[in-house]
C-alpha cells in the first residue's frame, strides 16, 4: 500500500514555479529521504502533501485522501516536525503536551501526555521548562508533539540541525522503531549519513524531481567515476586539476582528494600521469552520496534566475 501517491505537482509563486512536475511514491512503513539544495521545493513540496497548501496543478493521493479535495482530513493524520523549535519556550514539557492534546482533541489529556512523556523518555523531565532545554532535547519534545495524536504518517524538515551526533543517531533510533511498526516517514534532510539511514531517496533541484531509488541505486544511476589521490602539496594539486578534462569535482578530504567525473576514460587519462610523480598515489574509490549531490547540484539551474 502506497501512503504517499502523488504526480505532476506544480506550485507557483509570484509568477515563478517553485515545484515544477513532481511526482513521488511512498510506500507504508518507508523511510524516504527528501534531498535537495536550499531552494529546491523541498519545504513546498512537503506543504502541499499534507494539505497545508493547494497546488497549482497535478494531484494524487496521501493516506488515500486526495491532496486537493481532502486537504483537512490529511492534516488530521499527518504529524509535520519543522525544523525551527516552534513550542512555548516558558511553559515545562508537560504544559506544552497537553497543549497539543488538547489541539487534537485527545481524551483523557492526562493520560495521553503521560503515554507521550514514557515512549519518548521524557517523563524525568516533565516539568522542566521548554526554553531550557539542550537542542537535543527540543527535539525530542518536537517529535513527542508530532505522534502524539498517532498519524499515519509523519514529515520532517531538516529534524537535527544543531544537534550533536550522539542525539541524532538516537532520534533516528526512535524514527527506524516508529517505521516498524507501520509509520511512514518522509524526511528532509542535508546530512548525507542521514539520507543514508532511509529506505529510499528522492533528489529535487530547483523545483524538479531528479532521481529516485535506494542509495545504491542513486549512486549506480549518476554514473560518476572517482578517484583518491594522495600525496604532497594536495591544494597545489586540486587547483592543476580543475578544468581538465573528465575532471567535474575536486574536493579535499584528509590527507586524499577526491577527483570525480562523469567521463570515465577522459578522467583516467587525466588522473593517470599523477601516480608517476614522487609520493603521489592515484587509486580508483567509490564514489558517495555526496559527490552525487555535489554533481546533482552543479548541472541544475536556479529556477529563481
Amino acid at each position: 500500500m502506497n501512503a504517499i501517491e502523488v504526480h505532476d505537482l506544480v506550485k507557483q509563486f509570484g509568477g515563478r514555479t517553485v515545484v515544477d512536475r513532481v511526482s513521488m511514491t511512498v510506500r507504508q512503513g518507508e523511510i524516504v529521504g527528501f534531498l535537495g539544495p536550499n531552494g529546491s521545493g523541498k519545504t513546498t513540496t512537503i506543504r502541499m502533501m499534507c494539505g497545508l497548501l493547494t497546488p497549482d496543478g497535478g494531484g494524487g493521493t496521501v493516506l488515500g485522501y486526495d491532496v486537493v479535495r481532502d486537504a483537512l482530513r490529511i492534516k488530521r493524520e499527518v504529524g509535520y516536525m519543522t525544523q525551527r523549535f516552534s513550542f512555548y519556550e516558558d511553559l515545562t514539557i508537560a504544559e506544552n503536551l497537553e497543549f497539543v492534546a488538547r489541539l487534537y482533541e485527545l481524551r483523557p489529556v492526562g493520560k495521553h501526555v503521560a503515554d507521550t512523556l514514557a515512549d519518548l523518555g521524557l517523563a524525568s523531565r516533565r516539568n522542566q521548562l521548554a526554553g531550557t532545554l539542550s537542542g537535543g532535547w527540543k527535539q525530542r519534545l518536537a517529535l513527542a508533539a508530532c505522534i502524539m495524536h498517532k498519524p499515519k504518517l509523519l514529515l520532517l524538515g531538516e529534524p537535527t540541525a544543531g544537534v550533536d551526533p550522539k542525539a541524532r543517531r538516537e532520534f533516528w533510533d526512535e524514527i527506524h522503531h516508529l517505521a516498524a511498526a507501520g509509520l511512514t516517514v518522509l524526511v528532509s534532510t542535508h546530512y548525507m549519513d542521514e539520507a543514508e539511514r532511509c529506505h529510499r531517496i528522492s533528489y529535487i533541484s530547483y523545483g524538479r524531481m531528479l532521481a529516485s531509488g535506494t542509495v545504491d541505486e542513486v549512486v549506480r544511476d549518476a554514473g560518476l567515476t572517482t578517484y583518491l589521490v594522495r600525496g604532497p602539496q594536495l591544494e597545489k594539486l586540486a587547483a592543476e586539476l580543475h578544468g581538465r578534462p573528465g575532471v567535474d569535482q575536486v574536493a579535499p578530504f584528509g590527507t586524499t582528494l577526491h577527483v570525480v567525473g562523469v567521463d570515465r576514460e577522459a578522467l583516467a587519462e587525466t588522473v593517470r600521469p599523477l601516480g608517476e610523480r614522487p609520493d603521489t598515489t592515484v587509486e580508483q574509490g567509490q564514489t558517495s552520496l555526496e559527490d552525487v549531490f555535489i554533481q546533482f547540484m552543479g548541472a541544475s539551474k536556479d529556477n529563481m534566475e
